[in-house]
């Protein structure tokens, strides 16, 4: 957990956190005070003055277990889950302060006030303590650590000796042994090397060893025969009921003075009010440790089980994080407007991929005339921590972070900015998030900026060789996420060979790009992006129409196919720096020899990807595809058999998808 969270929380969270925390206590508080004489008489004094756990552990929620909700859902680092971590976060820790008070209080009654007052005091210098003196220490174990290398074992051993001390130590004084484990644990350092190495260290022991254990041994003390009389399970199911109507009628009414909509706020509702295994051993502990009130601890129990299971199916089936990359509005380069500036969104995940993006963005050619706004985001995988990161770098330096997040990603995008001065603006991010979700952040991205393209790099690096390098699966399932739900139009871009050194050399001169038009929405959308490339002089286009000797000559598509060719074809004015050439082709046998012929002659390819789509010139070739998302053009000059060093652009058009906004 990132402590710090509480620095960087908008006043939303922190109203939305403290209100459903404090708003339904209260209430449950003043019910149970002023009617005390009638709960007294109706379920019995000992069951009575109990009645205020149930209100406190049914008011607060844990942070563990809603992190562990979202990632279950999916939503982890949506809008909604961003704005659930933080609020759960802010709740989990008031709710951690007040129960430790609560606890010193309680465990102390019976020995007078000078030893309460001893124990609150040594509750609070523990909590503000151990932050003060560990986190420290901690950061100078990370700093002591060699980047890329693990952390010391000595480091290691060090802090869970002082795991299982601080949680003694906490018995000194009426704390349970938690009190001490939770506070050291917010004061690790988030994130590599530290956090994500004690992960790596305990997590397989702890979470498939030691914590089906632990639940096992807990929920064994649970005799639901004891639950009784059936008055006592309706009183206590009622203000279990209470606490948590009142937390959805706050929830719900703050989201919508903040304009969030209904179904939103909702679905926040249900997130604070999920129960989980952290939940159910606390309240199986503390009863445990009062040895007090067996008859309601079934309810308890069953009430975790309950929320649980309502929380899950009711966000899972009112919210969709991918309804607001529904193409609402056209994002893609068909319909810009002459000379408007092109926004795009350029996917990093490894530093090789800088090189590549830059020469993308060389191609774009920025001018005045041409102006070019690219938000690059280097998208890394989230160990070590439960909270995922996304950091703007212009702000972060504004507001003087001590993090140091892909430096190298913006010093390289910093100097091409200064480069393109007045032409090119660049902005640069960082987006932590666990594997399953990266896509989201790149499509947010999009959506945010208006972009019309987003650029993401081929999962397979080639050698000069032509020999594979790396193949990284995960770039590849990120790719097909974003296909699948991108707010605009997609490029994906492949280096196959590196040839980052002779482009760079060769900027002076321009490019020799070529695009293979067979038609189509996606062939139609690389073309918009061909020839905003021909904008600079000094590029060489050469567009080949590959045209089937059967090809109906009055088709819809054909006479849009005509339209967007006529520029290039020089029926306005003829273009001395593009050159048009048409090829009647008979089978796919004919399309590779042509393809083969030209694979040498380029610095750069761009196609469309034409998923789905089947033409004489292509057919057959499908079967042989190896890499879907290329297309059947791209996946041929991918090919390892295809001699060529260029660079391969393909392109898909944005997916006009229609949705029905339940808000």
């Amino acid at each position: 957990m990132d402590f710090t969270l509480i620095t960087k929380t908008g006043k939303k969270s922190w109203v939305i956190a403290l209100l459903s925390s404090f708003l339904p206590m209260m209430v449950g508080f003043l019910l149970i005070f002023l009617t005390r004489s009638f709960w007294r008489s109706l379920i019995g004094e000992e069951q009575a003055y109990n009645l205020p756990i149930v209100v406190i552990s049914h008011s607060g929620c844990s942070f563990a277990v809603i992190a562990s909700l979202l990632r279950d859902i999916g939503i982890l680092n949506s809008e909604l889950g961003r704005l659930a971590l933080s609020s759960g976060f802010l709740n989990d820790i008031a709710g951690s302060i007040y129960t430790g008070v609560g606890t010193a209080i309680v465990s102390s009654m019976h020995s007078g006030v000078a030893v309460t007052v001893k124990n609150l005091l040594l509750f609070f210098v523990f909590m503000i303590g151990i932050p003060l003196v560990g986190r420290p220490i901690m950061m100078m174990m990370v700093k002591n650590t060699p980047e890329g290398k693990p952390v010391n074992k000595i480091y290691i051993n060090a802090i869970v000796v002082a795991f299982f001390m601080l949680g003694l130590l906490a018995g000194k004084f009426n704390q349970p042994f938690l009190a001490g484990a939770t506070i050291l644990g917010l004061a690790v350092p988030e994130g590599p090397p530290l956090g994500s190495e004690l992960v790596n260290q305990f997590e397989l022991f702890s979470t498939w060893i030691l914590t089906p254990l632990f639940v096992t041994c807990c929920v064994m003390k649970v005799d639901l025969t004891l639950c009784g009389p059936p008055i006592l399970i309706i009183v206590i199911t009622g203000f279990i009921l209470l606490v948590h109507t009142i937390k959805l009628l706050q929830c719900m009414t703050v989201c919508k003075y903040c304009n969030i909509p209904t179904t939103d706020g909702l679905c926040l509702a249900l997130i604070l009010s999920c129960k989980g295994v952290v939940d159910c051993c606390s309240f199986i502990v503390f009863y445990d440790g009062t040895n007090k009130n067996p008859q309601s601890i079934g309810v308890m129990v069953i009430s975790t089980l309950v929320l649980a299971t309502i929380s899950r199916i009711g966000v899972k089936a009112l919210y969709d994080p991918s309804r607001k990359y529904a193409g609402y509005q056209k994002r893609n380069i068909m319909n810009l407007k002459q000379n408007s500036e092109l926004r795009l969104v350029a996917v990093v995940h490894r530093a090789s991929h800088m090189v590549h993006v830059k020469n993308f963005l060389h191609l774009c050619s920025p001018a005045p005339n041409n102006t070019l706004i690219a938000d690059v985001v280097h998208v890394m995988e989230l160990i070590g921590r439960t909270t995922p990161i996304f950091i703007a770098h212009r702000l972060q330096q504004k507001m003087g972070s001590t993090h140091n997040y892909s430096g190298e990603l913006v010093v390289t995008f910093d100097l091409f900015e200064q480069d393109h001065a007045g032409s090119a603006t660049i902005n640069t991010y960082t987006a932590i998030s666990p594997q399953n979700f990266m896509q989201d952040d790149v499509c947010y991205l999009a959506l945010d900026k208006n972009a019309a393209i987003i650029i993401l790099p081929f999962h397979i690096r080639w050698s000069q060789q032509g020999l594979i390098e790396s193949d990284d699966r995960m770039v590849r399932t990120v790719n097909s996420k974003v296909l699948e739900r991108a707010p605009c139009s997609v490029g994906i871009l492949v280096n196959h060979g590196n040839v980052a050194t002779s482009i760079n050399n060769n900027k002076s001169t321009g490019y020799k790009v070529a695009m293979i038009f067979l038609g189509g929405p996606d062939d139609r959308e690389a073309l918009c992006l061909a020839k905003r490339f021909s904008k600079n002089i000094d590029n060489i286009l050469y567009v080949y129409r590959l045209l089937a000797s059967d090809q109906d000559a009055m088709g819809w598509d054909k006479m849009i196919d005509d339209e967007e060719l006529r520029e290039v074809r020089g029926a306005y004015d003829k273009l001395e720096n593009v050159k048009y050439e048409e090829k009647t082709i008979e089978d796919a046998s004919e399309t590779t020899t042509f393809i083969r012929n030209i694979a040498n002659k380029f610095d750069f390819f761009i196609v469309g990807r034409r998923s789905g789509v089947q033409s004489p010139q292509t057919f057959g070739l499908e079967n042989w595809t190896e890499y879907s998302e290329l297309g059947v053009i791209g996946d041929l000059l991918a090919s390892p058999d295809m001699e060529t060093k260029a660079f391969i652009l393909v392109v898909q058009q944005q997916q006009q998808t229609n949705y029905i906004s339940s808000t």
